[in-house]
């Protein structure tokens, strides 16, 4: 048995055509859908980009504990455990946080791996003297000035990141095809901002420009730097593109597979992180907001040789926690009991349900559950907002965010099972660095907080515009929310946090 993960960041559900996404030019996502079962209630568990890589790896919800991460030693990591048990695994990517600060170990779990330089703020070439492109919109600082010195070097498609990417994962198919007992992990930075992309597929939506230059939307207020209508609309365009870049290499995917007839027995799954706002609810980007229905809910798609439903959607509630037991079930390798995650096959074959309610967020943020349906957003109360705690082995997270200062204040704690009897640092916490610290700007009316918490009936309001007030239905999703909770062990003061009653809190 084999399996491919074709793994996109920042890939937005709504716009394949799978999804209803008619405007969008990506016919090998049609392609895919009808080779595979297309998941309908699909979610993130943690969010951004290390948060959401560790529960692929651990099939446990990452956020109520600590933020951005390195792989810790206690957990329980998929394709080390498919090593372990002889699967050969492979990781080719281009998700330059894999060598930053915070994001560490990961790749090595893999038995090798492989990587494409420069996208975003990848700290690869290196110019003394460069000047950022004139009247940009955009990003201004080191990470943004690095990005344009890439750029610099890859004039040509073959040269960008996704090209070179790709190109590594097909060359493991075509090296490998005919050998049993291996897993590919073929995971691409695109369509994460900022947006480079050939004029071949930009000319797809956009025939002229004459805005500023506009191709990386920063976490803020649609209209906070005064973009006209035009200029919104050309980084949308300019989104679509990118995403229709990946549908092309998508299909070299799928082109091997019926080339090798891989189909036969090689599992395929294609998934992304999270989401992405562009305009929705007047945000760009993430991290800054709620997190909506275009952050959490997410595309999925599943090949499973063992039953061979292909053209077929799901309804089950599934989540990311969910892709590590699903590739250890395939492979026969036995599941951890920490994995909160439940193996796919089952609801590929039948729409077995695996679970009622899901659980996501992002460290220090709202809390969230799902039923599939509803959608109930629990809003830190403002006396305990600083409340908040990071737990790590490792004592390193997103750039700058931990301190001498904070390792001072550290203590150490036995509070959990899940490290399976070894202590953790216990920390300052921090929301990633980006929302301010200010109470009254958090809980102003347009605020992250401002709204309260928020009920969102998604099969009489999927946009999420118009919350919802029943008494019923909040108390139900609490309920839930606090069970959830309780089995992965959240730490006591998040209970207080959220103004939620907890026996040991």
């Amino acid at each position: 048995m084999k399996a491919i993960m074709v793994m996109f960041d920042s890939l937005n559900r709504v716009m394949l055509p799978p999804y209803g996404g008619l405007d969008i030019v990506a016919p090998n996502f049609q392609r895919l859908a009808e080779h595979a079962a297309t998941f309908d209630n699909f979610y993130a568990g943690s969010l951004p980009c290390m948060p959401a890589r560790r529960e692929i790896h651990t099939g446990r919800y990452n956020f109520l504990h600590r933020g951005w991460g390195p792989i810790e030693l206690y957990d329980d990591s998929m394709p080390e455990l498919l090593k372990q048990n002889g699967v050969y695994t492979h990781l080719v990517t281009d998700h330059w946080h894999y060598w930053e600060q915070g994001g560490s170990d990961y790749q090595t779990k893999y038995n090798s791996f492989e990587y494409a330089r420069g996208p975003e703020g990848d700290p690869w070439k290196g110019r003394v003297d460069f000047d950022v492109p004139e009247h940009l919109y955009g990003r201004q600082d080191n990470c943004g000035r690095q990005e344009y010195i890439n750029r610099h070097y890859t004039p040509k498609e073959e040269d960008i990141s996704i090209a070179q990417n790709f190109k590594h994962g097909l060359e493991f198919i075509d090296e490998n095809f005919r050998s049993d007992n291996w897993f590919l992990q073929l995971e691409e930075f695109d369509p994460h901002e900022p947006y480079y992309v050939p004029d071949r597929f930009m000319s797809l939506y956009e025939k002229e420009y004459h805005g500023r230059f506009f191709d990386w939307p920063q976490y803020v207020r649609v209209g906070h730097s005064g973009e006209t209508e035009e200029e919104i609309q050309h980084v949308i365009n300019k989104y679509r593109a990118v995403v229709s870049m990946c549908d092309h290499y998508l299909g070299q995917v799928l082109d091997r597979m019926d080339q090798y007839d891989l189909w036969k027995d090689t599992m395929l799954i294609v998934n992304t992180d999270h989401g992405f706002l562009l305009t929705e609810h007047n945000w760009w980007g993430k991290v800054r907001e709620p997190i909506y229905d275009e952050l959490a809910h997410t595309p999925f798609f599943l090949w499973d040789p063992r039953s061979g439903v292909r053209n077929e959607h799901r309804g089950a509630l599934c989540q990311t926690i969910d892709i590590a037991p699903t590739l250890l079930d395939f492979f026969n390798v036995p599941i951890p009991k920490d994995m909160q995650g439940k193996a796919l096959g089952d609801t590929v074959a039948s729409d077995k349900p695996v679970r009622e309610y899901a659980l996501f967020g992002m460290h220090g943020f709202h809390v969230n559950v799902t039923d599939g349906r509803y959608v109930y957003m629990r809003t830190p109360v403002r006396e305990h907002l600083d409340d908040l705690y990071d737990y790590m082995q490792t004592p390193t997270s997103y750039p700058n965010s931990v301190t001498l200062d904070k390792l001072r204040q550290g203590q150490m704690c036995w509070d959990f099972h899940f490290t399976k009897g070894t202590p953790l640092l216990r920390l300052p916490g921090h929301c990633m660095g980006m929302i301010p610290n200010d109470p009254e700007t958090l809980y102003a009316p347009d605020g992250l907080y401002g709204e309260g918490n928020l009920l969102f009936d998604l099969e009489q309001d999927p946009k999420q515009l118009q919350p919802l007030h029943d008494e019923a239905v909040e108390s139900r999703m609490i309920k839930a929310m606090k069970q959830l909770m309780e089995e992965n062990e959240a730490p006591a003061e998040q209970y207080v946090r959220l103004g939620l009653s907890y026996e040991n809190a």
